[in-house]
């Protein structure tokens, strides 16, 4: 009988302390230097990585169209038609029709091609750093990055560790 009670007493004790361990590697509020990297050691401390406490999500750019994509793909087009129409036919009229064309269809495909390219929004970023400072980073993707997500911020982007 007091084999299984010292048996039932260990156990318990042991589910008490599985609940206290932490689930959350790479954040820890009340350690100096916590996160990922850290070795244990008092004079290691990335200086370049934090916890994400807020991200935003904003439009590109605000209300200003950039109409470069367009241009170029109309120019391109407008060539390219004019080009081939005249390769084909002796009409002038035709190689005007084919250019004007060729322009509309290129600017189509110019502005379809810069919006992929750019993307349409950016996020910025918060980021508390290790050593308490506050840093932003605003950028076009997240790459799996969260909010309380561990990251270190380098060339402008923040990235997971």
């Amino acid at each position: 009988m007091n084999i299984r009670l010292i048996g039932a007493t260990t156990a318990l004790a042991a589910l008490t302390l599985v609940g206290c361990a932490s689930t959350s590697p790479g954040y820890s509020p009340g350690y100096s230097g916590g996160g990922y990297g850290n070795t244990g050691s008092s004079n290691y401390a990335c200086q370049d990585c934090g916890v994400v406490t807020r991200i935003d999500h904003r439009a590109r750019g605000g209300n200003t169209p950039n109409a470069t994509g367009a241009v170029l793909g109309g120019v391109v087009g407008a060539v390219a038609a004019r080009e081939i129409a005249g390769r084909s036919t002796d009409s002038e009229g035709r190689r005007n029709t084919a250019t004007v064309a060729g322009a509309v269809g290129g600017a189509v495909a110019g502005n379809a091609i810069q919006n992929r390219v750019q993307g349409d929004s950016v996020y910025d970023v918060h980021v508390r750093l290790d050593n308490g400072r506050m840093t932003v980073v605003t950028q076009t993707d997240l790459g799996g990055i969260r909010e309380g997500s561990y990251v270190r911020v380098a060339g402008g982007r923040a990235t997971m560790r």
